[in-house]
């Protein structure tokens, strides 16, 4: 079974090479450009873009662009879902027109509103269908192709290996499999000795994924699934430094500055906002980081009072939440939980 100090080794996606194997993963409403930035900036070895519907963007729809965006980083790689092929391949087409390095098709989602339309993991009930999505991308574009799956659909169809194998035939040149079926969602643990089963039936790189969120579950998840490449999710809520930290403690080398508690946080998620006001505009940029903020709050200074989260959670004015961030985080634990 691979050994940790793998994590800071590089890896080939079909010709691409990322320089460790700690990915930040694909999370709809999170990884953004300005995310993404930061996480790679921490050293987080591949960061993957929102995932996109397909059909949304292969017709235009205002603001879908955005999710597309090229960070300026070596390597961009964006996620697109959806059931119908020939949308898939003008969103791959499109996607690699603004700089697309690796194209990923979500087959993994649990979302009711993605698997509702038959796309994300709901496309692990029908392989063959899954085939046509993958080998329509396949066919539209030059640059490697990925998938990011689930075992499967449920407990009495665990079909991942299958899945896996069959998009390898079709070209696809690395799989990622979180370690849960559709139905569980995010319920009980991920099982990471299940991935195994997937990384026994292909030849390309094979990433598992699921629960991982510290340089020790990185390497428990390594040993019982064999994969080659860890990707963390969730645990970068409020820490979008998390995979970069995980790859350091794999190479042994410090991790990128870690912005610590008071002024400096307070800087840190300050420069966050004002980069998704940047990116989104006032109106839509309050909305959208307001989620951030609330996992900063919970991860950074969960003591603070009710007042004040919901002061800065619903504050319209930006200069009136910087300044709530800064005597937020500028505040000792008991002076928080007496506001």
């Amino acid at each position: 079974m691979p050994d940790q100090a793998i994590l800071s080794k590089p890896l080939d996606i079909g010709g691409v090479e990322i320089r460790n194997r700690v990915f930040l993963a694909p999370m709809s409403g999170v990884t953004d450009e300005p995310f993404r930035r930061r996480a790679y900036a921490h050293g987080a070895g591949l960061v993957i873009s929102e995932m996109v519907a397909s059909g949304e963007l292969a017709k235009g729809r205002a603001g879908f662009d955005l999710r597309i965006r090229h960070s300026g980083l070596p390597v961009h790689m964006v996620q697109l879902a959806g059931r119908e092929a020939a949308h898939m391949a003008e969103a791959a087409r499109i996607a690699v027109g603004e700089g697309a390095d690796i194209i990923d098709i979500n087959m993994g989602c649990p979302a009711k509103k993605v698997t509702g339309g038959y796309a994300g993991s709901a496309l692990m009930l029908d392989l063959d269908h899954a085939l046509t999505l993958i080998e329509a991308v396949v066919g539209a574009v030059d640059v490697p192709v990925t998938v990011k799956m689930r075992l499967g659909w449920d407990e009495n169809v665990l079909n991942a290996p299958v899945l896996a194998q069959r998009a390898e035939q079709a070209g696809v040149k690395m799989v990622t499999v979180h370690g849960r079926t559709r139905c569980q969602f995010y319920k009980g643990s991920a099982d990471w000795k299940a991935i195994a089963g997937v990384k026994a039936a292909v030849k390309v790189p094979v990433v598992a994924n699921g629960d991982v969120g510290s340089p020790e579950d990185a390497g428990t998840i390594l040993r019982e699934s064999g994969a080659d490449a860890v990707m963390v999710g969730r645990a970068h809520y409020g820490a979008p430094w998390t995979a970069g930290e995980i790859a350091s403690a794999a190479s042994g080398v410090a991790a990128p500055e870690i912005p610590s508690a008071g002024s400096e946080l307070a800087s840190y998620v300050t420069a966050h906002y004002e980069d998704m006001l940047s990116l989104y505009g006032r109106e839509s940029g309050l909305r959208q980081a307001r989620k951030h903020l609330g996992w900063y709050l919970d991860r950074h200074a969960p003591s603070v009072g009710a007042g004040q989260r919901k002061a800065l959670l619903t504050c319209g004015d930006p200069r009136q939440v910087i300044s709530l961030l800064n005597e937020i985080f500028s505040q000792p634990a008991n002076a928080r939980d007496a506001a």
